[in-house]
């Protein structure tokens, strides 16, 4: 060994080079074998009492592997899964109009009239990740890595080669990651609550498209942890201001009491990519001044 490097060598072999460490066959080697190592015994790790552990890795891995790929700043998208493209809903109706079939022909143009959010936010998202490239401290779009919504928001980053992060979770019919995240940025969860915490952690911006339960489940969290303060106020944007105030009476929330006039400055509606990017700019001064890149704190968070 080099003497230079004599004080700073490992007193104690990896956990990696324990576990790669080659060994003889033997008769402990069978499944029914306590031998292995804990850190690589897959059946030990998924007892039922290890799920603190499980929790805390689901914790861990995104937050170390996000910090190595120098992830500070996110945006996150949220929105409903089964929200087509333009193209696809086209595709859908002229089959519809061939076929004749008139539940196929409604379905088709619904589809038509809400494809118009899936290139909103495609065109938001590669907005954001256009214009942040000159901060000191980019921003990068999260989603939850389906289809739909989120496939767009990870789609307008990948089409002018930018970086996006998709926090997918595990369900009880298969969801597979949509192929514009970036590989290593791609993550897979067992638990909602790791994967919404994972959301919140980076982001200075939510920006929710229509959806259903997920992604109202999603919106109404990130409103209740600022509402009572249990995490930092941050610019909350709904796209299309007819679809949430007829799902959302806001109005009679605060007729009855149930929330107060004021909790209605929590989020703002908007309708296009650009109005959406504007407001972010005159909330955060992206058009005026960078991001000192010494201020680690500018985006903390207390989560």
């Amino acid at each position: 060994m080099d003497k230079r490097t004599d004080l700073t060598a490992r007193n104690f072999p990896s956990a990696r080079q324990e576990a790669d460490k080659p060994s003889a066959p033997n008769r402990y080697d069978g499944p029914e074998s306590a031998y292995r190592l804990a850190f690589t015994d897959t059946t030990f790790l998924l007892r039922e009492e290890l799920r603190p552990v499980r929790m805390q890795l689901e914790l861990l891995k995104p937050e170390l592997v996000q910090t190595e790929q120098g992830i500070e700043s996110t945006i996150v998208i949220f929105g409903s899964a089964r929200i087509v493209s333009p193209e696809v809903a086209q595709r859908l109706l002229g089959d519809a109009q061939v076929a004749g079939d008139a539940t196929a022909l409604r379905i088709a143009e619904r589809h038509v009239a809400m494809s118009r959010f899936y290139e909103e936010a495609r065109r938001f998202a590669e907005i954001v990740t256009l214009k942040s490239k000159a901060l000191s401290t980019p921003i990068y779009v999260v989603t939850g890595g389906g289809p739909g919504i989120m496939e767009a928001g990870n789609r307008g980053a990948y089409e002018i080669g930018g970086k996006s992060i998709g926090l997918n979770i595990v369900l009880p019919h298969e969801q597979a990651p949509n192929p514009y995240i970036t590989p290593e940025l791609c993550f897979q969860f067992h638990y909602f609550g790791m994967r919404k915490m994972h959301f919140l952690m980076r982001s200075i911006g939510l920006v929710c498209f229509p959806g259903g339960f997920g992604t109202l489940d999603e919106m109404f969290e990130a409103l209740t942890l600022i509402q009572t303060g249990k995490c930092r106020r941050r610019p909350i944007l709904l796209f299309g201001r007819e679809f949430w105030t007829q799902l959302v009476n806001f109005d009679l929330l605060v007729q009855t009491g149930m929330i107060s006039e004021v909790d209605l400055q929590l989020f703002r509606f908007v309708e296009t990519a650009e109005e959406a990017w504007a407001l972010l700019e005159a909330e955060y001064g992206f058009e005026l001044k960078d991001v000192d890149p010494d201020d680690k704190n500018h985006f903390a968070t207390d989560l």
